[in-house]
């Protein structure tokens, strides 16, 4: 049964991938040692920050999601939404990375900005839920997955988290 519940969370966790960015090859730089600094909670700090653009933080931070760096990742998706703050795609990033590193805080105040920039789409409402998911409010994160299926009833990102969820629901009975 365990090892059922990590695989479906590690399912789900692969699916929020999909929703919050889409797959651009690209390579990532090496900055050795953990992604977290010494400590998990912890925002990386950029090295040279004055020299990106929009473009290429997004792709160090898309990179660094990718690999499961979600220090480094969060950190490129706020450099992103400082230079480019219409950009829902550094929200939705940034809001995913501080999930990751479980600083829903962050995340919480993050999702507010990306709604009042975007408003409620079925992204917005998918990773919301998948907040409310990976913090085991089961009953939130399912209210966000049906408005995200009411928005796009054809979602598969959306239908497999809404099983992921009941698959959780199953092995928590």
């Amino acid at each position: 049964m365990r090892h059922q519940l990590v695989k479906s969370i590690s399912r789900g966790i692969f699916v929020l991938g999909i929703v919050a960015l889409p797959l651009a090859g690209c390579t990532m730089a090496n900055f050795g040692g953990s992604a977290f600094g010494g400590n998990k909670m912890q925002i990386a700090q950029l090295p040279d920050t004055g020299n990106y653009n929009t473009d290429s933080a997004l792709t160090k931070a898309r990179d660094h999601f990718r690999s499961n760096e979600f220090g480094y990742s969060a950190a490129y998706y706020k450099k992103v939404v400082e230079l480019s703050p219409k950009n829902p795609e550094g929200y939705v990033g940034l809001g995913a990375s501080y999930d990751r590193l479980g600083r829903y805080d962050l995340s919480d105040r993050v999702y507010a900005s990306l709604h009042k920039l975007s408003g409620g789409t079925a992204q917005y409402y998918n990773n919301v839920g998948y907040s409310h998911m990976l913090r085991g409010n089961l009953t939130s994160a399912l209210k966000n997955f049906r408005k995200a299926e009411r928005l796009e009833p054809d979602n598969l990102v959306v239908a497999n988290n809404l099983q992921l969820l009941a698959d959780i629901a199953d092995t928590r009975a």
